[in-house]
């Protein structure tokens, strides 16, 4: 009988996609994938680490238990593609909407995950921030995104958002939603 059960699970692992497999839950119950970045959560420092990577910071708030979040981390985020735009240019910070640990804004003020998210008013889980090269003194990170994605989108409408954002598009006369149509319309084909 332990065989059977051992044939059983040895084929229902080797269906599952690799990626989806190497997903992994931490202690907080989110997500934990290699492209993320432990810090001290103090951005303006990862900001400047990002930047000397010649990488964009983004910041990815989750919370436990969110099915929107795993749909990302499951089906999205592990597309090949974007799994490598999150990898090689991306530095991303993993905030849990209702976490304890501390995270220092642009501005200066420290609060706990959970008070800084409300204080950035976000609302949905996952949002995804993207920020410039350079942030004002004195902005918060809600001032100072130059793009927010509040909740879960497909392969197509996220990987072309990672495209904009690196292409600067939002600095530009074309808004996403044309840029995504377009780019849509050219990967259709």
């Amino acid at each position: 009988m332990k065989h059977i059960y051992a044939l059983i699970l040895a084929v229902l692992m080797a269906a599952m996609p690799a990626q989806a497999q190497a997903q992994h839950v931490g202690d907080d119950g989110l997500h934990k994938a290699d492209w993320l970045h432990d810090t001290f959560r103090d951005l303006s420092e990862d900001l400047a680490e990002a930047e000397a990577e010649g990488k964009r910071l983004m910041i990815l708030i989750e919370q436990r238990g969110c099915i929107y979040c795993r749909k990302m981390h499951e089906e999205v985020f592990v597309v090949p593609e974007i799994e490598k735009m999150l990898e090689e240019d991306f530095f991303v910070i993993q905030i849990n909407m209702f976490g304890d640990v501390e995270v220092t804004d642009f501005d200066g003020t420290a609060l706990p995950e959970k008070d800084m998210v409300k204080r950035w008013n976000a609302l949905f889980t996952p949002t995804l921030m993207f920020f410039p090269h350079e942030v004002a003194e004195g902005q918060t990170a809600a001032q100072a995104a130059v793009v927010t994605m509040p909740g879960a989108f497909g392969r197509w409408t996220t990987q072309n958002l990672l495209s904009w954002v690196l292409e600067e598009g939002y600095a530009g006369d074309e808004p996403f939603q044309k840029y995504h149509a377009r780019k849509f319309e050219e990967q259709s084909q």
